[in-house]
């Protein structure tokens, strides 16, 4: 079995628009926003709904769990292999990630994950991935 991966992650930008979903995560909350014009949840957390244009969206805490939808492993890297994909959050929405915590030859499409918050230089913690 490989190593287990792990990676610097660079800060994120922080608009106005995305500073909530960051304060959140300072705080170890993972938030996603919901539209109350149509229900849906969304991901990247945006003001506007994706799905009806609606711009009465709220922030809603996700427990952060879900499936691996799909991955790639990056095996030629400076700072060693690691591996993004999708998972598909049990409130049905997908969200591009970063895994953490494993081997790259012990993902599984499938596999249920959990949301962690990652440290960056000299910006917010960001989510990433690992297995439950």
């Amino acid at each position: 079995m490989s190593e287990i991966m792990t990676r610097p992650i660079p800060a994120p930008a922080v608009s106005l628009e995305t500073k909530p979903f960051f304060d959140a995560a300072a705080e170890g909350r993972f938030t996603i926003k919901r539209c109350t014009a149509c229900g849906e949840a969304h991901w990247y957390p945006r003001a506007i709904c994706p799905y009806c244009h609606s711009d009465r969206t709220v922030w809603e805490e996700s427990a952060g769990t879900g499936a691996i939808y799909t991955y790639s492993v990056m095996w030629r890297s400076p700072s060693g292999p690691y591996a993004i994909g999708y998972v598909t959050l049990d409130e049905g929405i997908a969200v591009l990630t970063n895994f953490v915590d494993v081997a790259p030859d012990g993902l599984a499409i499938g596999m249920r994950v959990k949301v962690k918050f990652q440290p960056t230089e000299g910006g917010p913690p960001v989510p990433v991935f690992a297995p439950v």
